[in-house]
């Protein structure tokens, strides 16, 4: 049982460890860091709260699993065993991967801006600075990633 309960809190700190990231316009990656980013100004027009999706690392399925097949191999015995592992590995697999994937969703927001230019783009980012229609914001571009801030 002591492998079990050691299984258990392996998969919640490697699932909890993807919580880390954060996706907000005040985060900047290390790849990021000392890079030439384009910055174009503009108005905020609208902005809408959305949900980031969470990660499906198989991290958390990999580790349900294993805590499954632990656990359905105490029931029974001989082929009760393997069929109970069988089990037990499948569905803590499925198990671990919906919860990988709800302890990492984000809260998230659309922001549209209308550029300086006239061109309206939107960008998803990570809850993190408040906007507000019609206030000036910049928007960064670069290194495949763009955010807007004030």
């Amino acid at each position: 049982m002591n492998v079990l309960k050691f299984a258990a809190a392996l998969m919640i700190s490697l699932v909890l460890g993807g919580c880390a990231t954060s996706r907000s316009g005040d985060v900047y990656s290390r790849d990021q860091a000392r890079r030439e980013m384009i910055v174009r100004t503009g108005v905020v027009e609208s902005i809408r709260e959305v949900t980031m999706e969470g990660t499906e690392s198989g991290v958390g399925g990999f580790a349900g699993a294993a805590i499954g097949g632990v656990a359905g191999s105490n029931v029974g015995g001989g082929k009760g065993q393997i069929i109970g592992a069988i089990i037990g590995a499948v569905l803590g697999g499925l198990a671990g991967s919906a919860i990988e994937e709800n302890a990492t969703k984000k809260n998230a927001l659309e922001i549209t801006v209308n550029l300086d230019g006239g061109q309206l783009v939107a960008v998803v980012q990570e809850m993190g600075e408040i906007f507000q229609p019609g206030e000036r914001v910049r928007v960064l571009s670069g290194s495949g990633s763009t955010r807007v801030t004030h």
